[in-house]
């Protein structure tokens, strides 16, 4: 039986989409102690929910985009965590499914411009929407680490290559 209390002994599944509006993809910036930091829209898959449902949820909450309002999701990579965070309770290991959807530009009109992300004191943390031409997502500070695999793209549309991105450990990524 596995130690509840050790690190990376519970699995949680994140849900992600790289949502495209021609060339930009809408990222969520959020303010740290060492600068911004980006992430796209997602969140954690709940107990027994769906994959796309959960996709369907977060992209909801966080850009008020509804079901329908763009292209099928498409699953383009997945992404391995083990990353020692604080707190006192013992850090997950976490998968990230990253997806992509096509909106358009009447859509992009209607979206949100900031996310209040719910902490667990009940307070909320501001993320400020940005739409980033996907080819400058390289450059940035971005988690999970999938910045370099989305500037790799040829076109917004183009087939990823491998689905199977490098974990993410101790070793290339400090918690911030």
């Amino acid at each position: 039986m596995t130690d509840p209390s050790a690190p990376f002994s519970r699995v949680r599944i994140r849900v992600g989409a790289l949502v495209f509006s021609g060339q930009d993809v809408a990222l969520i910036r959020r303010g740290r102690p060492t600068g911004s930091h980006y992430t796209p829209p997602g969140g954690n898959v709940d107990h027994g929910e769906d994959l796309i449902d959960a996709l369907h949820r977060e992209l909801a909450e966080e850009l008020k985009l509804a079901p329908g309002d763009g292209s099928a999701p498409e699953l383009c990579w997945i992404q391995d965590q083990m990353v020692t965070r604080p707190g006192p309770t013992p850090p997950p290991r976490k998968i990230h499914m990253i997806f992509r959807i096509h909106i358009t530009p009447e859509v992009r009109a209607r979206l949100a411009t900031v996310e209040h992300d719910e902490l667990a004191d009940g307070s909320t943390e501001l993320g400020i929407i940005e739409w980033v031409n996907y080819q400058k997502a390289g450059d940035l500070p971005l988690f999970p680490l999938i910045g370099d695999a989305i500037s790799a793209l040829p076109a917004p549309d183009a087939p990823s290559k491998n689905p199977l991105l490098p974990p993410v450990t101790d070793q290339n990524y400090t918690w911030v």
